[in-house]
């Protein structure tokens, strides 16, 4: 099994790094994780757990628990390496995919639960109870996201190529319209 030694860090990737782990934190994600993450992603190789932990100077175990949350995000993924027994760790280098799946698992854990408990409010027996006012703003709540989901997932369908259009082809209505 190879010696590994930290991974040199250049000053923009260590920066980068650091940066995406405060963004991970404002979007409630560990902050190891998104560093990890970020590592992953601007490495251009497969990292063993050990590599990760030494790079970054934080625990093995800390670097072990992030992996895991990764790796059930699908935002990493195992690969092996001639000769070493251990577990390496690789990202998507896609920045469209790693949203896609971004995306997805954020849908998947707090839209679809919200989704499911607004429309068991409606099927209550005691949603006839509720307040005009509550059961309105229930009812366009429920609405919002369900359009927003249905329009969500009809973007994440597109290839990269088509999105980036209409996302270019959005930000031109978008300043018309404001003209």
């Amino acid at each position: 099994m190879p010696i590994l030694s930290r991974m040199k860090l250049t000053s923009i990737t260590e920066r980068f790094i650091l940066h995406w782990g405060e963004m991970g934190a404002r979007w409630g994600v560990n902050r190891s994780v998104a560093q990890i993450h970020a590592l992953l992603f601007l490495a251009g190789r497969p990292l063993s757990a050990d590599e990760i932990a030494e790079t970054l100077s934080v625990a093995r175990s800390n670097v072990s628990m992030s992996l895991k949350e990764l790796l059930s995000w699908r935002l990493v993924k195992i690969t092996h390496q001639m000769g070493d027994r251990r577990d390496h760790f690789e990202t998507s280098k896609d920045v469209w995919e790693l949203f896609k799946l971004i995306v997805e698992g954020r849908k998947q854990r707090e839209v679809e639960p919200t989704l499911a408990v607004l429309n068991e409010f409606l099927q209550s027996p005691d949603w006839a109870e509720e307040t005009p006012e509550a059961r309105q703003r229930i009812q366009e709540t429920l609405e919002f996201i369900r359009v927003l989901t249905t329009w969500a997932d009809e973007m994440l369908r597109q290839e990269p190529e088509t999105l980036m259009k209409l996302l270019k082809m959005g930000a031109k209505i978008s300043d018309f319209v404001r003209k």
